[in-house]
Protein backbone atom coordinates (compact mmCIF):
# COMPACT_ATOMS: atom_id res chain seq x y z
CA UNK A 1 0.00 0.00 0.00
CA UNK A 2 1.69 3.66 -1.06
CA UNK A 3 2.41 5.99 1.77
CA UNK A 4 -0.04 8.79 2.08
CA UNK A 5 1.93 11.80 0.91
CA UNK A 6 1.71 14.97 3.78
CA UNK A 7 1.95 17.99 4.04
CA UNK A 8 1.72 20.38 7.09
CA UNK A 9 0.78 24.24 7.31
CA UNK A 10 2.05 25.95 10.30
CA UNK A 11 3.89 28.70 11.09
CA UNK A 12 6.68 27.22 13.15
CA UNK A 13 4.93 25.97 16.30
CA UNK A 14 2.19 23.45 16.01
CA UNK A 15 3.31 22.46 12.96
CA UNK A 16 6.73 20.75 13.95
CA UNK A 17 4.91 19.21 17.25
CA UNK A 18 1.86 17.61 15.23
CA UNK A 19 4.58 16.02 12.68
CA UNK A 20 6.65 14.66 15.85
CA UNK A 21 3.75 13.10 17.47
CA UNK A 22 1.82 11.50 14.58
CA UNK A 23 4.19 11.57 11.76
CA UNK A 24 7.77 11.21 12.83
CA UNK A 25 8.81 7.52 12.53
CA UNK A 26 5.69 6.91 11.12
CA UNK A 27 5.70 4.33 7.44
CA UNK A 28 2.39 5.07 6.85
CA UNK A 29 3.17 8.25 5.43
CA UNK A 30 5.51 10.69 4.05
CA UNK A 31 5.65 14.19 4.89
CA UNK A 32 6.93 16.19 1.75
CA UNK A 33 6.86 19.41 2.98
CA UNK A 34 6.11 22.21 5.59
CA UNK A 35 4.35 25.39 4.68
CA UNK A 36 5.06 28.68 6.85
CA UNK A 37 2.44 31.84 7.36
CA UNK A 38 2.47 34.62 9.97
CA UNK A 39 5.86 34.63 10.87
CA UNK A 40 8.06 36.63 8.81
CA UNK A 41 11.59 35.02 7.84
CA UNK A 42 10.64 31.36 8.15
CA UNK A 43 10.48 30.31 5.02
CA UNK A 44 13.38 28.72 2.36
CA UNK A 45 14.69 26.51 6.56
CA UNK A 46 14.71 23.11 6.45
CA UNK A 47 13.26 20.41 9.30
CA UNK A 48 16.46 18.60 9.75
CA UNK A 49 17.27 15.64 9.79
CA UNK A 50 18.35 15.85 13.46
CA UNK A 51 14.82 16.08 14.26
CA UNK A 52 12.88 14.80 11.44
CA UNK A 53 14.43 11.11 12.32
CA UNK A 54 15.33 8.21 10.23
CA UNK A 55 12.64 8.36 7.63
CA UNK A 56 13.39 11.80 6.30
CA UNK A 57 17.90 11.45 6.22
CA UNK A 58 17.41 14.98 4.22
CA UNK A 59 15.04 16.80 6.53
CA UNK A 60 11.85 18.34 5.06
CA UNK A 61 11.85 21.74 3.27
CA UNK A 62 9.69 24.37 4.13
CA UNK A 63 7.87 26.49 1.63
CA UNK A 64 5.59 29.93 1.45
CA UNK A 65 2.53 28.83 1.98
CA UNK A 66 0.96 31.40 -1.20
CA UNK A 67 2.50 28.50 -3.34
CA UNK A 68 -0.01 25.78 -1.74
CA UNK A 69 -1.93 25.30 -4.49
CA UNK A 70 1.64 24.47 -7.04
CA UNK A 71 2.79 22.33 -4.00
CA UNK A 72 -0.12 20.26 -3.77
CA UNK A 73 -0.46 19.61 -7.44
CA UNK A 74 3.15 19.20 -8.20
CA UNK A 75 3.83 17.20 -4.67
CA UNK A 76 1.13 14.53 -5.26
CA UNK A 77 -0.29 15.80 -1.55
CA UNK A 78 -2.83 13.72 -0.51
CA UNK A 79 -3.55 15.06 2.91
CA UNK A 80 -2.84 18.95 3.69
CA UNK A 81 -2.49 18.70 7.79
CA UNK A 82 -3.83 22.57 9.08
CA UNK A 83 -1.85 23.31 11.55
CA UNK A 84 -1.37 26.62 13.42
CA UNK A 85 -4.22 28.84 15.68
CA UNK A 86 -5.99 32.26 15.73
CA UNK A 87 -7.58 32.08 12.59
CA UNK A 88 -11.10 33.01 12.09
CA UNK A 89 -13.07 29.75 10.81
CA UNK A 90 -14.07 31.90 7.60
CA UNK A 91 -10.29 32.01 6.96
CA UNK A 92 -10.20 28.36 8.13
CA UNK A 93 -12.88 27.09 5.42
CA UNK A 94 -11.05 28.87 2.56
CA UNK A 95 -8.07 27.39 3.47
CA UNK A 96 -10.06 23.91 3.33
CA UNK A 97 -11.64 25.38 -0.28
CA UNK A 98 -8.43 25.99 -1.44
CA UNK A 99 -7.01 22.44 -0.38
CA UNK A 100 -10.12 20.35 -1.49
CA UNK A 101 -10.21 22.37 -4.86
CA UNK A 102 -6.63 21.19 -5.49
CA UNK A 103 -7.42 17.82 -4.84
CA UNK A 104 -5.90 17.46 -1.16
CA UNK A 105 -7.68 16.42 2.05
CA UNK A 106 -7.90 18.96 4.96
CA UNK A 107 -6.94 17.65 7.96
CA UNK A 108 -7.33 18.80 11.66
CA UNK A 109 -5.48 16.82 14.25
CA UNK A 110 -7.21 16.76 17.56
CA UNK A 111 -5.90 16.48 20.84
CA UNK A 112 -6.06 12.38 21.73
CA UNK A 113 -3.30 11.95 18.76
CA UNK A 114 -0.83 14.76 19.57
CA UNK A 115 -0.92 15.44 23.73
CA UNK A 116 2.05 13.74 25.16
CA UNK A 117 1.61 12.80 28.67
CA UNK A 118 3.86 13.94 31.84
CA UNK A 119 4.63 11.81 35.16
CA UNK A 120 3.77 15.42 36.72
CA UNK A 121 0.81 17.58 37.75
CA UNK A 122 0.00 20.03 35.02
CA UNK A 123 -1.77 23.34 35.18
CA UNK A 124 -2.65 24.61 31.38
CA UNK A 125 -3.40 28.03 30.52
CA UNK A 126 -4.73 28.77 26.91
CA UNK A 127 -6.97 31.70 25.60
CA UNK A 128 -9.80 32.14 22.62
CA UNK A 129 -7.68 34.51 21.27
CA UNK A 130 -4.41 36.26 21.09
CA UNK A 131 -4.30 39.37 23.59
CA UNK A 132 -6.54 37.91 26.18
CA UNK A 133 -3.75 37.92 29.15
CA UNK A 134 -2.65 34.17 29.13
CA UNK A 135 0.81 35.86 29.73
CA UNK A 136 0.00 38.03 33.26
CA UNK A 137 -2.40 34.51 33.92
CA UNK A 138 0.10 31.96 33.77
CA UNK A 139 2.60 34.42 35.96
CA UNK A 140 0.12 35.24 38.51
CA UNK A 141 -0.72 31.11 38.80
CA UNK A 142 3.49 30.61 39.35
CA UNK A 143 3.77 32.92 42.15
CA UNK A 144 0.58 31.39 43.46
CA UNK A 145 2.06 27.94 42.86
CA UNK A 146 5.61 29.20 44.38
CA UNK A 147 3.96 30.77 47.58
CA UNK A 148 2.70 27.37 48.48
CA UNK A 149 6.34 26.25 48.28
CA UNK A 150 6.25 24.20 45.13
CA UNK A 151 8.99 24.08 42.72
CA UNK A 152 7.46 25.07 39.43
CA UNK A 153 8.78 24.74 35.47
CA UNK A 154 7.08 26.42 33.26
CA UNK A 155 6.90 25.59 29.33
CA UNK A 156 6.01 27.38 26.58
CA UNK A 157 3.92 27.08 23.33
CA UNK A 158 7.15 27.03 20.47
CA UNK A 159 8.27 29.72 18.49
CA UNK A 160 11.54 28.56 16.92
CA UNK A 161 12.57 31.17 14.76
CA UNK A 162 16.16 30.05 14.53
CA UNK A 163 18.16 27.35 14.23
CA UNK A 164 15.74 24.69 14.85
CA UNK A 165 18.36 21.71 15.26
CA UNK A 166 20.19 24.17 18.02
CA UNK A 167 16.44 25.24 19.78
CA UNK A 168 15.58 21.17 20.62
CA UNK A 169 15.06 22.01 23.40
CA UNK A 170 15.93 25.32 25.55
CA UNK A 171 16.01 26.01 29.21
CA UNK A 172 15.96 29.83 30.33
CA UNK A 173 16.99 30.09 33.92
CA UNK A 174 18.73 33.82 33.67
CA UNK A 175 18.68 36.32 31.69
CA UNK A 176 21.80 35.57 30.02
CA UNK A 177 19.92 32.46 28.35
CA UNK A 178 17.57 35.13 26.18
CA UNK A 179 21.25 35.79 24.35
CA UNK A 180 22.55 32.07 24.40
CA UNK A 181 19.29 31.39 22.40
CA UNK A 182 19.66 34.64 19.97
CA UNK A 183 15.84 35.37 20.94
CA UNK A 184 13.33 37.38 19.40
CA UNK A 185 11.53 40.30 20.76
CA UNK A 186 8.64 37.85 20.86
CA UNK A 187 10.26 34.78 22.64
CA UNK A 188 11.79 37.35 25.22
CA UNK A 189 7.91 39.29 26.09
CA UNK A 190 7.05 35.59 26.89
CA UNK A 191 10.15 34.21 28.54
CA UNK A 192 11.82 37.24 30.50
CA UNK A 193 8.60 37.50 32.85
CA UNK A 194 9.12 34.47 34.28
CA UNK A 195 12.70 34.29 34.42
CA UNK A 196 13.17 37.75 37.01
CA UNK A 197 10.63 36.23 38.98
CA UNK A 198 12.98 33.51 39.29
CA UNK A 199 11.33 30.08 37.96
CA UNK A 200 12.23 28.26 35.05
CA UNK A 201 10.99 27.76 31.51
CA UNK A 202 11.28 25.87 29.01
CA UNK A 203 10.46 25.70 25.28
CA UNK A 204 11.90 24.89 21.77
CA UNK A 205 11.51 22.39 18.62
CA UNK A 206 10.68 18.54 20.46
CA UNK A 207 8.34 18.78 23.33
CA UNK A 208 8.54 15.18 24.12
CA UNK A 209 12.53 15.86 24.92
CA UNK A 210 11.18 19.44 26.82
CA UNK A 211 8.82 17.75 29.30
CA UNK A 212 11.34 14.93 30.17
CA UNK A 213 14.42 17.12 30.68
CA UNK A 214 11.58 19.50 32.56
CA UNK A 215 10.41 16.66 34.92
CA UNK A 216 13.70 16.33 35.67
CA UNK A 217 14.76 20.21 35.45
CA UNK A 218 17.99 20.37 37.96
CA UNK A 219 16.13 22.97 39.96
CA UNK A 220 13.68 20.58 41.10
CA UNK A 221 9.71 20.00 39.51
CA UNK A 222 6.63 19.68 41.41
CA UNK A 223 4.70 21.18 38.63
CA UNK A 224 4.36 21.86 35.14
CA UNK A 225 2.76 24.82 34.16
CA UNK A 226 2.10 25.18 30.23
CA UNK A 227 2.29 28.89 28.82
CA UNK A 228 0.19 28.38 25.80
CA UNK A 229 0.57 30.60 22.56
CA UNK A 230 -2.00 32.19 20.73
CA UNK A 231 -5.47 30.20 21.18
CA UNK A 232 -3.92 26.72 20.69
CA UNK A 233 -4.69 23.85 22.89
CA UNK A 234 -2.27 22.32 25.21
CA UNK A 235 0.66 19.63 24.31
CA UNK A 236 0.06 17.79 26.74
CA UNK A 237 -2.26 16.03 29.00
CA UNK A 238 -3.64 18.67 31.65
CA UNK A 239 -4.87 18.07 35.15
CA UNK A 240 -6.60 21.35 34.63
CA UNK A 241 -6.85 23.82 31.95
CA UNK A 242 -7.48 27.68 32.24
CA UNK A 243 -8.92 29.61 29.70
CA UNK A 244 -8.70 33.24 29.21
CA UNK A 245 -11.40 35.25 27.77
CA UNK A 246 -11.28 39.08 26.76
CA UNK A 247 -14.66 40.91 27.01
CA UNK A 248 -13.58 43.11 24.14
CA UNK A 249 -13.85 40.70 21.67
CA UNK A 250 -17.40 38.84 23.08
CA UNK A 251 -17.90 35.80 20.83
CA UNK A 252 -14.56 35.55 19.49
CA UNK A 253 -14.00 32.22 21.06
CA UNK A 254 -16.66 30.90 19.27
CA UNK A 255 -15.93 32.17 16.06
CA UNK A 256 -11.95 31.09 15.66
CA UNK A 257 -9.71 28.39 15.21
CA UNK A 258 -8.91 26.42 17.66
CA UNK A 259 -10.32 28.94 20.20
CA UNK A 260 -13.31 27.09 20.62
CA UNK A 261 -11.43 23.94 21.71
CA UNK A 262 -9.37 25.21 23.81
CA UNK A 263 -12.44 27.38 25.47
CA UNK A 264 -15.07 23.78 25.63
CA UNK A 265 -11.83 21.57 26.81
CA UNK A 266 -11.86 23.86 30.36
CA UNK A 267 -12.08 23.37 33.48
CA UNK A 268 -11.84 26.95 34.78
CA UNK A 269 -12.76 30.17 32.80
CA UNK A 270 -11.07 33.21 33.30
CA UNK A 271 -13.10 36.76 32.07
CA UNK A 272 -10.13 39.32 32.01
CA UNK A 273 -10.23 42.80 31.62
CA UNK A 274 -13.38 43.79 33.48
CA UNK A 275 -11.75 46.99 34.66
CA UNK A 276 -11.80 48.02 31.31
CA UNK A 277 -14.94 46.31 29.02
CA UNK A 278 -18.39 47.57 29.51
CA UNK A 279 -20.49 45.91 31.56
CA UNK A 280 -22.67 44.48 29.00
CA UNK A 281 -20.16 42.76 27.05
CA UNK A 282 -19.01 41.13 30.66
CA UNK A 283 -22.58 40.14 30.70
CA UNK A 284 -22.64 38.96 27.11
CA UNK A 285 -19.61 36.92 27.31
CA UNK A 286 -20.60 35.26 30.77
CA UNK A 287 -23.92 34.03 29.41
CA UNK A 288 -21.67 32.78 26.49
CA UNK A 289 -19.35 30.94 28.78
CA UNK A 290 -22.44 29.44 30.65
CA UNK A 291 -24.03 27.80 27.79
CA UNK A 292 -20.92 26.70 26.32
CA UNK A 293 -18.86 25.15 28.93
CA UNK A 294 -21.74 25.37 31.83
CA UNK A 295 -19.47 23.47 34.12
CA UNK A 296 -16.34 25.32 34.42
CA UNK A 297 -15.46 27.67 37.78
CA UNK A 298 -15.59 31.42 36.36
CA UNK A 299 -13.08 33.56 37.66
CA UNK A 300 -13.79 37.59 37.47
CA UNK A 301 -10.16 39.35 36.85
CA UNK A 302 -8.86 42.57 36.03
CA UNK A 303 -5.29 43.65 34.49
CA UNK A 304 -4.83 47.32 35.88
CA UNK A 305 -1.73 49.01 34.41
CA UNK A 306 0.98 51.29 35.72
CA UNK A 307 4.07 52.99 34.65
CA UNK A 308 7.30 53.19 35.85
CA UNK A 309 7.16 57.44 35.46
CA UNK A 310 3.70 58.57 34.47
CA UNK A 311 5.13 62.51 33.74
CA UNK A 312 6.47 61.09 30.68
CA UNK A 313 3.29 60.43 29.39
CA UNK A 314 0.51 63.26 31.12
CA UNK A 315 -0.20 66.01 28.63
CA UNK A 316 2.05 64.71 25.80
CA UNK A 317 2.09 63.55 22.70
CA UNK A 318 2.90 60.20 22.83
CA UNK A 319 3.63 57.21 20.38
CA UNK A 320 2.54 54.19 21.50
CA UNK A 321 4.67 50.38 21.27
CA UNK A 322 2.25 47.28 21.51
CA UNK A 323 2.71 43.78 22.01
CA UNK A 324 3.41 42.85 18.26
CA UNK A 325 1.31 39.44 17.78
CA UNK A 326 -1.63 41.31 20.03
CA UNK A 327 -1.98 43.78 17.02
CA UNK A 328 -1.45 41.71 14.08
CA UNK A 329 -2.98 38.35 13.72
CA UNK A 330 -4.39 38.77 17.22
CA UNK A 331 -6.26 41.63 15.26
CA UNK A 332 -6.38 44.18 18.78
CA UNK A 333 -7.09 47.96 18.34
CA UNK A 334 -5.72 48.60 22.07
CA UNK A 335 -3.24 47.12 24.16
CA UNK A 336 -2.09 47.75 28.11
CA UNK A 337 0.06 50.62 26.36
CA UNK A 338 -2.34 52.52 24.89
CA UNK A 339 -4.53 52.18 28.01
CA UNK A 340 -2.14 53.54 30.06
CA UNK A 341 -1.54 56.74 27.41
CA UNK A 342 -5.57 57.27 28.15
CA UNK A 343 -5.44 56.76 31.97
CA UNK A 344 -2.06 59.00 32.70
CA UNK A 345 -3.38 61.74 30.50
CA UNK A 346 -1.85 61.89 26.96
CA UNK A 347 -2.87 64.95 24.97
CA UNK A 348 -2.16 62.83 21.77
CA UNK A 349 -1.45 59.03 20.46
CA UNK A 350 0.88 59.81 17.09
CA UNK A 351 0.25 57.87 14.65
CA UNK A 352 3.74 56.14 13.55
CA UNK A 353 2.79 55.29 9.75
CA UNK A 354 4.42 58.16 8.11
CA UNK A 355 7.63 57.24 9.87
CA UNK A 356 7.65 53.47 9.05
CA UNK A 357 10.26 51.69 7.37
CA UNK A 358 11.76 48.27 5.81
CA UNK A 359 9.25 45.23 7.14
CA UNK A 360 7.04 47.54 8.87
CA UNK A 361 6.02 49.06 5.98
CA UNK A 362 5.35 45.58 5.13
CA UNK A 363 3.09 44.18 8.57
CA UNK A 364 1.15 47.35 8.12
CA UNK A 365 0.02 46.40 4.43
CA UNK A 366 -0.88 42.52 5.98
CA UNK A 367 -2.36 43.99 8.64
CA UNK A 368 -4.00 47.46 7.75
CA UNK A 369 -6.31 47.69 10.62
CA UNK A 370 -3.18 48.00 12.85
CA UNK A 371 -4.40 51.94 13.28
CA UNK A 372 -2.08 54.60 15.12
CA UNK A 373 -0.62 51.73 17.12
CA UNK A 374 3.36 50.62 16.57
CA UNK A 375 3.39 46.55 16.97
CA UNK A 376 6.66 45.50 18.50
CA UNK A 377 8.00 43.55 15.50
CA UNK A 378 11.63 42.17 16.22
CA UNK A 379 11.68 38.31 14.78
CA UNK A 380 15.44 39.25 13.26
CA UNK A 381 18.13 41.50 13.31
CA UNK A 382 16.65 43.75 10.13
CA UNK A 383 12.98 44.36 12.11
CA UNK A 384 14.55 45.05 15.43
CA UNK A 385 16.84 48.22 13.09
CA UNK A 386 13.32 48.83 11.38
CA UNK A 387 11.63 49.24 14.82
CA UNK A 388 14.17 51.26 16.09
CA UNK A 389 14.46 53.83 13.29
CA UNK A 390 10.66 53.85 13.55
CA UNK A 391 10.64 54.91 16.73
CA UNK A 392 13.38 57.50 16.83
CA UNK A 393 12.11 59.12 13.49
CA UNK A 394 8.36 59.46 14.43
CA UNK A 395 7.18 63.35 15.82
CA UNK A 396 6.51 62.41 19.49
CA UNK A 397 7.41 63.72 22.75
CA UNK A 398 7.59 60.43 24.05
CA UNK A 399 7.70 56.37 23.79
CA UNK A 400 5.13 54.50 26.20
CA UNK A 401 6.14 50.74 26.04
CA UNK A 402 3.07 48.65 26.20
CA UNK A 403 5.57 45.23 25.32
CA UNK A 404 6.16 42.58 28.46
CA UNK A 405 9.81 43.32 28.26
CA UNK A 406 12.08 46.15 28.99
CA UNK A 407 12.31 46.89 25.07
CA UNK A 408 15.05 49.79 26.29
CA UNK A 409 17.34 46.97 26.70
CA UNK A 410 16.76 46.02 23.20
CA UNK A 411 16.65 48.65 20.75
CA UNK A 412 17.84 52.01 21.64
CA UNK A 413 15.19 54.85 21.74
CA UNK A 414 16.46 58.30 21.48
CA UNK A 415 13.48 59.79 23.08
CA UNK A 416 11.91 59.92 27.05
CA UNK A 417 10.22 56.70 27.54
CA UNK A 418 8.10 54.44 30.18
CA UNK A 419 7.37 50.80 30.31
CA UNK A 420 3.62 49.95 31.39
CA UNK A 421 3.12 47.02 33.86
CA UNK A 422 0.11 44.82 34.23
CA UNK A 423 -0.67 41.81 36.45
CA UNK A 424 -3.46 39.10 36.95
CA UNK A 425 -6.01 40.27 39.68
CA UNK A 426 -8.94 38.02 41.06
CA UNK A 427 -11.70 40.36 41.92
CA UNK A 428 -14.46 38.30 44.19
CA UNK A 429 -15.19 34.97 44.43
CA UNK A 430 -13.65 32.19 43.13
CA UNK A 431 -10.58 33.35 43.42
CA UNK A 432 -7.73 32.39 41.22
CA UNK A 433 -5.78 31.41 44.54
CA UNK A 434 -8.82 29.40 45.82
CA UNK A 435 -9.49 27.20 42.62
CA UNK A 436 -5.45 26.45 42.92
CA UNK A 437 -5.39 25.48 46.85
CA UNK A 438 -8.31 23.19 45.65
CA UNK A 439 -6.00 21.76 42.95
CA UNK A 440 -3.41 20.96 45.05
CA UNK A 441 -5.84 19.00 48.05
CA UNK A 442 -7.26 17.09 45.08
CA UNK A 443 -4.06 15.82 43.58
CA UNK A 444 -2.77 15.48 47.14
CA UNK A 445 0.49 17.50 46.13
CA UNK A 446 2.68 18.47 49.23
CA UNK A 447 3.12 21.99 49.12
CA UNK A 448 5.30 22.33 51.34
CA UNK A 449 4.09 25.49 53.39
CA UNK A 450 4.45 23.45 56.73
CA UNK A 451 8.53 23.29 56.01
CA UNK A 452 8.47 27.05 55.23
CA UNK A 453 7.08 28.22 58.20
CA UNK A 454 9.43 25.80 60.52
Amino acid sequence: MAKKRILIMGAAGRDFHNFNTVYRDNESYEVVAFTAAQIPNILNRKYPPSLAGELYPSGIPIYDEKDLTHLIIDLKIDDVVFSYSDVSYEQLMHKSALVNTAGANFVLLGRKETSIKSTKPIISIGATRTGCGKSQTARRLIEILIENGLKVVAIRHPMPYGDLEAQRVQRYARLEDLEKYDCTIEEMEEYEPHIVRGNVIYAGVDYEDIIRAAENDPDGCDIVVWDGGNNDFPFYESDLHITVTDPHRVGHGMKYYPGEVTLKMSDVVIINKIDSARPKDIDKLRRLITQVVPNAIVIDAASPISVEDPSVIRNKRVLVVEDGPTLTHGGMKLGAGTLAAEKFGASEIVDPRPYLVGQLKDTFETYPKIGKLLPAMGYGDDQLRDLEVTINSCDCDAVVIGTPIDLSRIINIRKPSTRVFYDLQSIGKPSLEEVVEEFLIKHNIETGIEEMVE
